[in-house]
């Protein structure tokens, strides 16, 4: 019995927390692309497509647009849950919630490696 009700206790906490997961359902950690980060370290005609590997790692896709300039993309998407409180005593349960971010990031470079632009989308929901 003693287990069982530890097991019951755990699901109860497991099902009050926030979760964070990406694009396709992993958890989350912390990431340096940020709005921040990519104002104050991209500068355009100076940082090198090394800068930005060492920042930001490898581009989620790489393009070349109509002038055959090289464009790198990044994308980080979370989804963040609060599951409601679940009260089996009283019969009570409150509903839950979530909430959706993404961050877009597009750089094209020049014939030189180096930033020639670059854009940003962040939305929120």
């Amino acid at each position: 019995m003693r287990k069982v009700f530890l097991l019951f206790v755990a699901l109860v906490f497991l099902s009050c927390n926030s979760y964070k997961y990406g694009a396709r359902g992993e958890t989350t950690e912390s990431s340096n692309l940020t709005f921040g980060m990519v104002k104050s370290k991209i500068i355009k005609g100076e940082t090198k497509q090394s800068e930005i590997l060492k920042l930001f790692g490898s581009p989620n896709i790489i393009t070349k647009n109509k002038s055959n300039k090289e464009i790198w993309s990044y994308s980080k998407m979370s989804i963040v849950k609060k599951g409601g409180q679940t009260s089996f005593l009283a019969g009570e349960r409150a509903s839950a919630s979530s909430s959706t971010k993404s961050f877009d990031l597009i750089i094209t470079f020049d014939d030189n490696d180096t930033v020639n632009d670059y854009s940003v989308v962040s939305t929120k929901f």
